[in-house]
């Protein structure tokens, strides 16, 4: 049988956008690709690349505090919120028109509308036409979770943040990941006052449980209000703000209310289960390890798995997929030992497992050290950082490493290397100190704190 393509992309994020790029001009593939929305998805559209860029944005009030501290003569004024965003979005055209040309340039032939499958080798586009492929990749992401609550409608979510006329004077923000964390600190730092509910005990869950806790007192003392144990019961609407009723007994008016209780993979309407495509329970493609589904025509790679939802994981994802597809070289994903961040401030880093995860494990050391560090230390500032190793005691390796303090993105990013080699605590101890920085703390932590 002869199909149109050889592969058609459903999704023009970065796995979806990999895959095709690099199936069409590596292997010689006939490829085409549909997207509905922009090109890029969720990172550099709506997620980790405007983000950075408004945490890159929130920093400078602190900056210029620190700058006058140590002597500098710098004035901070107010913050032109549509001078940023006017900027931001040219930023964001600049990176979709990369994407197109990187596709275009390989040969992938793109569709701007919404595609759904009709059979295990067809596809239909919204204009009705179908087109048929040998192989079919589904690499359409996720959106973020609305809550069923009274009142939803009146809220936001992280995908609306970018796109506000003018910046809220209050907002609350419903959540406690790193989405909503690092969006607490992104507007705290913009001017907005920052109120936080989590119906958890702690926010971060999942993560390290002191490096939680660290990062939770410095938004506190920051000025970021947080409630745990919190939820909100309905909302309404009060002149311009919304009314808020919650779990505490408290009903207050917010300017603006954000939403950033998880993400769902946006498998609704794709015609999947009816092919018998496996869905699970948030609605996720179920893939084997070579990211097939149950039908072996089709593969699916990214957030719309649900496995590690990062733009790395999903880039890898689409990577082996055409290694295993493509190029006759069967691929599996390595899913074990991701370096991560969260771009609060302070930031994290984190590599392997936390010390709770470990000790449930097996029996561990732990080494860690909290200290107020020499740039902000200087200036009186009472700000933390945290460097933390936690170490097998059977085979010394480090199983995880924990870094709170700014620029911990970037640390961790070297740190994850050797924690994947596999390096022990005693080839952390043979590494020579780069003095006077943070991060040399991690190679002379001499002693263990203690063990479980």
């Amino acid at each position: 049988m002869s199909f149109d393509y050889d592969l058609f992309v459903i999704g023009g994020g970065s796995g979806g956008v990999r895959a095709a790029r690099v199936a069409a001009g590596d292997t010689g593939a006939r490829v085409a690709l549909a997207e509905e929305d922009r090109y890029g998805g969720t990172c550099v559209i709506r997620g980790c690349v405007p983000k950075k860029l408004m945490v890159f944005a929130s920093e400078y009030p602190d900056l210029m505090e620190d700058a006058q501290a140590y002597g500098w003569d710098v004035k901070p004024g107010g913050f032109d919120w549509s001078a940023f965003q006017g900027r931001l979005n040219g930023e964001l055209d600049r990176l979709e028109g990369v994407y197109r040309k990187l596709l275009a340039n390989s040969g992938v032939e793109t569709f701007d509308m919404r595609a759904t499958v009709e059979d295990a080798h067809t596809v239909r586009l919204a204009n009705g036409d179908t087109k048929t492929a040998k192989h079919i990749l589904i690499a359409v992401g996720g959106r973020p979770v609305w809550p069923d609550l009274p009142g939803a409608e009146l809220g936001i979510t992280s995908n609306e943040i970018f796109h506000l006329e003018n910046l809220p004077k209050s907002i609350l923000i419903l959540g406690g990941g790193y989405i909503a964390c690092e969006f607490a600190c992104i507007l705290h730092g913009l001017g907005v006052e920052v109120t936080q509910y989590y119906r958890g005990a702690q926010i971060l869950r999942g993560f390290d449980d002191e490096a939680r806790g660290l990062i939770a007192t410095e938004m506190q003392q920051r000025g970021i209000e947080i409630c745990t144990g919190t939820n909100i019961l309905e909302m309404s609407r009060d002149g311009d703000g919304v009314r808020v009723k919650a779990t505490n007994g408290e009903e207050r008016v917010f300017d603006q209310v954000m939403f950033a209780t998880g993400r769902n993979p946006n498998t609704d309407g794709l015609g999947l289960a009816e092919l018998g495509v496996e869905l699970g329970r948030k609605g996720e493609i179920v893939v084997d390890e070579y990211s097939q589904t149950k039908v072996p025509s089709i593969y699916a790679v990214g957030d719309v798995t649900d496995r590690v939802n990062l733009t790395p994981v999903a880039i890898r994802e689409g990577m082996a997929f055409v290694d295993t597809v493509f190029k006759g070289n069967p691929t599996k994903v390595d899913h074990d030992l991701i370096p991560s961040a969260v771009f609060t401030q302070p930031e994290m880093g984190t590599v392997g497992l936390s010390e709770e995860a470990a000790a449930e494990q097996e029996p561990i050391e732990v080494y860690a050290t909290s200290f107020r560090p020499m740039q902000t230390s200087f200036i009186d500032r009472p700000n933390r950082v945290l460097m933390k190793l936690v170490v097998s005691q059977a085979t010394r390796k480090v199983l995880g490493c924990h870094i709170v303090a700014p620029g911990a993105g970037e640390m961790i990013q070297l740190a994850g290397i050797a924690v994947k080699m596999g390096a022990t605590k005693e080839d952390f101890d043979r590494t020579v100190a780069v003095h006077p920085t943070m991060s040399e703390e991690i190679v002379t932590l001499k002693t263990p704190v203690r063990t479980a």
